[in-house]
């Protein structure tokens, strides 16, 4: 059977016994802290084991992305040596919550495996834990399993968790037997009892039946349903199922290794030689295409680091088989093609995938050739000390400044017997991270302090529909400490029962405006959240004295908020805008939502070009023409969820969340709370469809025609496989034209031209402008030619070698080296030694020609000895070096000393 043969059966199986196909979640887990990647089938629905959550069915089954790279559950060091292990998989398992248990479980699996997939009972095996007294009946009496093909085994092997704590309970597995001819253990009673790794038996399936939940202190609660949670790797029983014994030599991976083996050159004997790297290689090309896939971008933390460590394994490994050049788009594009009917995602973001592995790998290589040379000589220091062991700070500098992960390492230093202080290096790490995050967040852990021992109720935000209100002072501060009331003149920060002031938040800068009553006025100029659910505005007493439990009235100042409800409704349609023209890779990282302007920080490799800037722009300002209802509304998380609201990359959410609703079709008219209706009829033909739904708690306009007119003004590069807009709306656009506008007649104005004229009289100018470069260029190559004539004609002799040494007038390096060849080529045979102070810097050239050079001369040794004396250093080949210095004052001193230094050589040449 195919792999998709078997994802499909095993899918189909239990579809047709009531189960409900649920799509594969994230490899990112949403809202879920304790994990780093997806890491089982059951991740997505570990809520609903917990109680915490319902759904709509009880049983369901699913093919589910899973990494394992980090934690409890870390395959990556197994992969390539061992046949079975892989950091990226897929996950066939079938769930039950609170529906069947232990015995239809049991049924399920025993039918799927014999009589679906065909294997024969004598090649399988079950085990079960030790305390579990119904599994074992239910394979021996009603499947007819023999006794002693049934096994009993204890928490190691029969009791599964998904972490320290979480959802747990006992397991029954489904190992198959490759024959004795598999032993690898040597035992005379080899079992999988043993439980020693022997390559004989394969673990294919294993049942969990959920039955507890294990809290941080370590105590199991019964579940309120137990439930059924089963994961079958699907690249396990392909190789079950297409009799290969390692998972490499299966459908899933044999396409990329192949591509891989044409790629090296080196045919398949020297696969079977020493397969490893081409394994890992195929692993991690998986691993990076679904990880870029569900957002994740190389970098130095988190999970952009496990990326960024996958990808450069993998480029280290093509490094170990001769590939010198970037490769691995070439073996993520047999993936794509392999998995992108299962997982159309990796269609979708293709392209990008592709150009994030090759971006990344350029870069790696780029450190690489450095990095090696500073890891060389850290070995030869610790070998002349006699440490077989690398220091973690040098693991750390490694790491740091020439990215290179620190298991990279010392993978290359075990190769030569050597190892790494591990606990060092994570010493290291974990100071510099100690002194960014006290340098960063210092003023803000300090307000947060202050706030959170004040223990004040949540403040009350009316500002989404409402831009005047009334609060009452629950708390003052100046100078850092609460106090009871504060005189004119001070800056204070205070905090209201409730408060139409928005506090920044989501990217979306704090409201300012005015707070007061008869005895007294304060200026609002920023409102923040330094603890979750208080808002603490900033300002200065303007008038009178403010105390705690007065009464004030409160003034947003009106045409600010508008200016930022502008913007903010822009960046959603901006978002959308983006994914359409650069592709669903395209998602956001980030923003900065001010009244002047918007900034938008997405994912993309490349520079937007101005043609795709233009149909950005078009399709944003048909939208706003179009005068779309936006809509919030509040709701669950999983409902918001179900309708496909984009969240940010790594945000956690509450409960309850507020989703932002544009176009959708009805949907925005059935999830708004807004009595507003849409305006009968379509909307303009010149707006195309879309649909935008975000989680988002910041304000908005009403309708999409309140923006007014967008205009992009910047796009730039921010990082690696990162790209920033900037943008202006309403006002802030009208003052951006009437800018451009102003300039360019003020520019046509200088040039007396009409502004329509402009670009031609421009043309007209830069045309003269290059003829005129060309006549100077050429009376520049006349000077030049006169002065090296005359340098020709003041050459010399030295010991019966003709000499040049002099000092010229060069306006750079490549005109120096084009008149020292000149000049080499006019001797024919002889040196050629040439200074001159380029940007304030002296600077040395010799060359020699190729019969002298034969004779021993060298050109790299003449231009070292005569750096020195200018105070520099340099070098090169036996036939071209240069040098430079920082003491030009003694160029013709340096000069003077060629003859000496020639000299110098006359014992030391030798034959080539």
């Amino acid at each position: 059977m195919k792999s998709s043969d078997i994802r499909q059966a095993f899918l189909q199986f239990f579809a047709e016994r009531g189960h409900t196909v649920v799509p594969s979640s994230s490899l990112v887990p949403a809202n879920d802290p304790t994990l780093l990647f997806t890491n089982a089938g059951m991740v997505q629905f570990k809520d609903t084991f917990l109680g915490l959550e319902t759904r709509p069915y009880t049983r369901a089954v699913s093919s589910q992305k899973c990494m394992r790279v980090s934690g409890k559950h870390n395959d990556l060091e197994e992969v390539g040596p061992s046949p079975r292990h892989h950091t990226f998989f897929e996950m066939l398992g079938n769930f039950s919550f609170g529906d069947y248990f232990k015995r239809e479980a049991i049924a399920y699996a025993y039918e799927l495996l014999t009589r679906v997939f065909g294997i024969p009972l004598e090649r399988l095996v079950f085990t079960v834990h030790e305390q579990d007294e119904e599994s074992p009946r239910y394979w021996i009496e009603d499947q007819g399993v023999p006794p002693e093909r049934v096994l009993r085994m204890g928490d190691k092997t029969n009791f599964w968790q998904m972490g320290d704590t979480g959802p747990c309970g006992p397991t029954s597995e489904m190992h198959y037997d490759w024959g004795p001819q598999a032993c690898t253990c040597g035992q005379p009673d080899c079992s999988v009892l043993l439980d020693n790794g022997c390559a004989r038996w394969l673990e294919i399936w294993n049942l969990v039946f959920m039955q507890y939940n294990r809290d941080a202190e370590g105590r199991l609660t019964p579940l309120p349903k137990p439930g059924v949670d089963t994961g079958m790797g699907l690249e396990r029983i392909a190789s079950v199922l297409q009799n290969a014994p390692s998972n490499y030599e299966t459908d899933l991976f044999r396409p990329i290794i192949d591509r891989l083996i044409a790629l090296v050159g080196k045919g398949e004997a020297h696969y079977a030689a020493q397969p490893a790297p081409y394994r890992a290689i195929a692993d991690h090309s998986r691993a990076c295409a679904f990880l870029i896939a569900d957002g994740v971008r190389p970098g130095n933390e988190g999970r952009n680091y496990v990326l960024r460590r996958i990808l450069r394994r993998a480029a280290y490994q093509g490094q170990t088989l001769g590939l010198t050049r970037p490769f691995l788009a070439e073996t993520v594009a047999v993936v794509i093609a392999i998995m992108g009917d299962a997982y159309p995602e990796l269609v979708a973001k293709a392209d990008y995938i592709k150009q994030v592995v090759t971006a990344e790998e350029e870069r790696f290589l780029q450190t690489l050739a450095s990095g090696l040379e500073q890891l060389e000589a850290i070995v030869a220091r610790m070998q002349a000390e006699g440490r077989t062991i690398m220091a973690g700070e040098d693991v750390f500098r490694l790491h740091d400044t020439f990215g290179f992960p620190p298991d990279l390492t010392a993978k290359i230093l075990a190769s030569r017997g050597l190892g790494i202080d591990e606990a060092g290096y994570q010493a290291a790490r974990e100071e510099q991270r100690r002194r960014a995050r006290e340098a960063a967040q210092f003023k803000r852990g300090t307000q947060a302090e202050l706030w959170s021992d004040a223990d004040l109720p949540p403040t009350i935000f009316t500002g989404y529909s409402e831009l005047r209100g009334h609060g009452t002072v629950l708390a003052i501060a100046v100078d850092g400490a609460l106090v009871e009331q504060a005189s004119e003149g001070e800056t204070v920060q205070i905090v209201l029962d409730r408060t139409p002031f928005y506090a920044e938040s989501g990217g979306q800068v704090g409201d300012t405006g005015v707070m007061h009553n008869q005895q007294v006025v304060v200026q609002v100029q920023d409102v923040q959240k330094p603890i979750p659910g208080l808002h603490v505005h900033s300002g200065v007493v303007a008038r009178g004295t403010l105390r705690v439990g007065d009464t004030l009235d409160l003034e947003v100042e009106a045409e600010r908020r508008r200016d930022i409800m502008r913007n903010h409704t822009a960046t959603h349609l901006l978002h959308r805008a983006l994914r359409d023209i650069l592709g669903e890779h395209a998602e956001q990282a980030g923003s900065l939502v001010a009244p002047e302007r918007l900034r938008f920080d997405f994912s993309h490799p490349r520079a937007v070009t101005p043609e795709e800037l233009r149909a950005i722009e078009r399709r944003v300002n048909a939208w706003i023409r179009a005068d779309t209802l936006v809509a919030p509304a509040e709701m669950p998380l999983t409902e918001a969820r179900r309708l496909g609201a984009m969240a940010l990359f790594g945000e956690k959410y509450g409960d309850i969340v507020r989703v932002v609703t544009v176009g959708c079709g009805d949907d925005a008219g059935r999830v708004t709370l807004a009595a507003e209706q849409r305006l009968p009829g379509p909307p303009p033909a010149e707006a195309p469809e879309f649909c935008s739904r975000e989680l988002c708690g910041g304000t908005h306009v009403t309708r999409t025609g309140e923006i007014g007119f967008f205009k992009i003004v910047a796009e730039s590069s921010i990082g690696s496989g990162l790209r920033r807009i900037e943008a202006v709306t309403g006002r802030g656009a009208e003052e951006y034209v009437d800018q451009q506008l102003g300039l360019l007649r003020d520019l046509a104005q200088r040039l007396g031209v009409a502004p329509a004229q402009l670009a031609e009289r421009v043309d007209q100018l830069q045309q003269q402008l290059r003829q005129q470069q060309q006549q100077l260029a050429q009376l520049a190559r006349a000077q030049t030619g006169q002065q090296l004539e005359a340098i020709l004609q003041g050459q010399r002799e030295h010991d019966g070698v003709a000499l040049i040494a002099a000092r010229v007038e060069a306006p750079s390096i490549e005109r120096l080296r084009e008149m020292g060849d000149w000049l080499r080529a006019k001797l024919g045979s002889g040196v050629v030694v040439l200074g001159a102070v380029i940007n304030d810097k002296p600077q040395l050239l010799a060359m020699i020609t190729a019969d002298l050079v034969q004779q021993g001369y060298h050109a790299g040794r003449l231009v070292k000895t005569l750096a020195q004396i200018v105070g520099g250093g340099g070098g090169g080949r036996p036939d071209v070096a240069q040098a430079g210095g920082r003491d030009a004052a003694r160029l013709d001193e340096a000069l003077a000393q060629v003859d000496e230094a020639l000299a110098a050589q006359a014992g030391e040449r030798r034959p080539a």
